[in-house]
């Protein structure tokens, strides 16, 4: 449900308009220096209100440390981190709670729990929460110094040319989708473990979990369905396994294999788009034209490398926990 893991285990909780968004992990080894420093730089990277496109709802975000830590290193018990909403606009979702967005959680939430779900910013199912698993994602990171994670926007609204792609939605005034790449160097071989636990499967569960992915491929991906076998096939040059291409993304009979693990994500247009829909009003029971009011990133796209990054890395660590190549204690 809310919690991921196996060993390097992660449980999120709250609510976009609520007191506060947070995170408790579980599983970190003790011992690993850690101060809010560290979390920073990538909780700047997840904000809005930085770059064009994003939605203007700033939040501080500043990691509020509440158990786990001992002069500032990990203790070996639970972690857990708060984040306080401050820059909170409700008034923007009562008027429009006559209208279940289209493309939101707002209806199947509500016939799942009744009416008693918290639906300011979409509550529990926004992107808000998030913050807590990038905070997550910095200390895995820091576990795993000799790994390198990098994942970046390559597409927007079909274009390679990010700013057009962008453009494309302004002179629409609706929203835009995109494609993020993420790559990742530094992998020893064999982390995975066939059948139900490959890493393209364990990876592909927590990426479907980021708010708007709609799609993942690893390595070449859709395109390998037009290739002969003779192409697609990777042959290997040396005893450290190195391959000569890399159409397989890093991964194969779900193992890694030493190579760089390549993958990437479709992620959808943002669906509160201030363009003009027509769709079910809940309270008179027929459909009528709305528009969405509030705050909304054009292309949530541009704010998901960040995001990528953290539940890739919550993945690996927790992989190479279960491999012994990360120590329990850190000295």
């Amino acid at each position: 449900m809310n919690s991921f893991g196996r060993i390097f285990r992660v449980h999120i909780f709250g609510e976009s308009h609520g007191e506060c968004v947070g995170i408790t992990i579980d599983g970190c080894p003790a011992g690993l220096p850690l101060t809010a420093d560290d979390l920073l730089p990538d909780l700047e990277r997840r904000k809005g209100g930085k770059q064009k496109g994003a939605t203007p709802r700033q939040e501080e975000d500043y990691p509020i440390f509440k158990s786990g830590i001992f002069e500032n290193k990990t203790t070996g018990f639970p972690i857990t981190i708060l984040f306080e909403n401050k820059n909170t606009r409700s008034e923007d979702y009562n008027k429009q709670r006559s209208f279940p967005r289209p493309g939101h959680a707002d209806w199947v939430a509500h016939q799942k729990f009744g009416g008693h779900e918290d639906y300011r910013g979409g509550g529990h199912f926004s992107a808000r929460l998030t913050t807590g698993i990038v905070a997550a994602g910095a200390i895995a990171k820091k576990l795993m110094a000799s790994v390198n994670i990098t994942a970046q926007v390559t597409a927007i609204a079909g274009e390679t040319d990010l700013e057009k792609g962008l453009q494309k939605g302004i002179d629409a005034k609706d929203s835009v989708g995109g494609i993020v790449e993420c790559v990742v160097d530094g992998l020893p071989v064999g982390l995975g473990e066939p059948y139900f636990d490959s890493v393209e499967s364990v990876l592909s569960h927590i990426l479907f979990a980021i708010p708007a992915v709609r799609g993942v491929e690893f390595g070449t991906g859709f395109a390998a369905a037009t290739m002969f076998g003779s192409q697609h096939n990777d042959a290997i040059e040396n005893a450290e396994g190195k391959t000569r291409t890399n159409h397989a993304g890093g991964v194969v009979g779900g193992i890694t294999n030493g190579n760089q693990l390549v993958f990437r994500l479709a992620v959808k247009p943002t669906s509160s788009t201030p363009k003009e829909q027509n769709s079910l009003n809940w309270e008179t029971g027929a459909t009528q034209n709305f528009s969405i009011k509030g705050r909304h990133d054009l292309c949530v796209a541009l704010r998901a490398p960040v995001i990528v990054e953290a539940v890739t890395a919550l993945v690996l660590a927790d992989m190479m926990l279960l491999e012994q190549r990360i120590p329990r204690i850190i000295n």
